[in-house]
């Protein structure tokens, strides 16, 4: 077992993608860590003219060496490395890096690779469960870094080095598919995903150059609550990747609790319900609320119809490789240039709902509680 500075740096390998996490996203603001007084928050910075290469570019030195550090714990294993994934985005990661896992998460609304279909189930992606961690004995777990608070300490107790990948942004997860490729030994796999990446963000950043952008504000929603999203998170990314203004903008968390007075005053344009967790609750919660509560009849937004329900599969807590998707879903909702594209708008909208309804995912839930 490595020493406690050694620890320390494996660890932070992915996280440190903190550094960089949000520099894919047109027009926002950034979050950089600092050794000496956490994080803070930068004036909006243009990325628009930046290369997908630049984004993706890995030029901190502490950076480096903590990859470097971990490259050289792994490669002092006897054997291949016993590698847990909890949450369905680090498992679709190392699918695609055609790596074995030994633990993989539990999930009531996502898939998970069928390569892992064999594999030890540990739990879900917030409340993984500790007795089987420790059980699997794992050389490296591996979980988004928006959980690291909460999961850090448990993995510590077990004694099991970690990973905490940053799935903020697009950008961050292919920064951290970069670092994991040389960890782990699969450049290749993981160059291959890069270009991929770069070619589509390249070709994308051109498509609404030139184009007024429109302010956004994004409720992501919880079982009997929601929240905003501001540019931090993965879905407030990729509304900023698209162009759109995030009204929750200056501030450096993930997501806000902000009271319906407050959200009136920044008069969005466009009013984007995200759900999370237990989508068929969410998008029930959404309509009642929107229905009684008598403020969201004043929003501008709300009397021009322009209040739309995205695809929970496309936009969760975490990045993933379903995001040209996602960005195409929002092209007609934050351009319209037709009637045709309104239209196509609504019915996204509408699907969408129809989605998180059918999802069963509270039966789900509470079949894989009683068990």
């Amino acid at each position: 077992m490595m020493n406690r500075r050694l620890k320390k740096a494996s660890a932070v390998l992915l996280a440190m993608t903190m550094l960089f996490s949000l520099a894919g996203c047109v027009n926002q603001s950034q979050g950089k860590k600092s050794s000496d007084s956490g994080t803070k928050t930068e004036s909006s910075a243009d990325t628009s003219s930046e290369s997908a290469e630049s984004l993706l570019k890995i030029t901190d030195p502490k950076e480096k060496a903590a990859v470097e550090a971990a490259k050289k714990k792994v490669q002092e294993l006897d054997g291949e490395p016993r590698i847990i994934a909890t949450s369905p985005a680090t498992a679709d990661i190392c699918d695609k890096l055609e790596l074995d896992l030994v633990g993989v998460c539990s999930s009531t609304v996502s898939t998970i690779p069928d390569r892992y279909k064999d594999v030890e189930t540990v739990g879900t992606a917030m409340s993984p469960d500790t007795e089987i961690l420790s059980s699997l004995k794992p050389d490296w777990i591996l979980s988004p870094v928006s959980l690291q608070s909460d999961l850090q300490p448990k993995y510590e107790a077990i004694g099991s080095d970690w990973a905490f990948l940053n799935l903020r942004s697009v950008p961050g997860m292919y920064r951290s598919i970069q670092e994991l490729g040389e960890i782990f030994d699969r450049q290749d796999q993981a160059d291959k995903m890069v270009k991929e990446f770069t070619e589509f963000y390249d070709d994308y950043k051109k498509k609404n150059e030139g184009k007024d952008h429109p302010k956004v504000m994004i409720l992501m929603g919880l079982p009997g609550s929601y929240i905003i999203a501001t540019p931090n998170s993965y879905v407030g990314s990729l509304v900023e990747l698209a162009g759109g203004e995030n009204v929750y903008s200056d501030t450096d968390q993930e997501f806000l609790t902000v009271n319906t007075e407050d959200m009136k005053t920044k008069e969005p344009d466009i009013i984007l319900r995200a759900a999370h967790a237990l989508p068929d609750q969410v998008v029930e919660m959404f309509n009642k609320d929107f229905a009684e509560n008598d403020i969201w009849q004043h929003f501008d937004a709300v009397k021009k119809g322009r209040v739309y329900d995205l695809t929970y599969e496309y936009f969760g807590m975490s990045a993933t490789f379903k995001y040209p998707q996602a960005l195409e879903e929002l092209q007609p909702i934050l351009y319209p240039e037709s009637d045709e594209d309104t239209q196509k708008a609504k019915e996204a909208s509408d699907n969408a709902q129809k989605k998180a309804k059918d999802s069963d995912a509270t039966e789900k839930y509470n079949e894989q509680q009683s068990k």
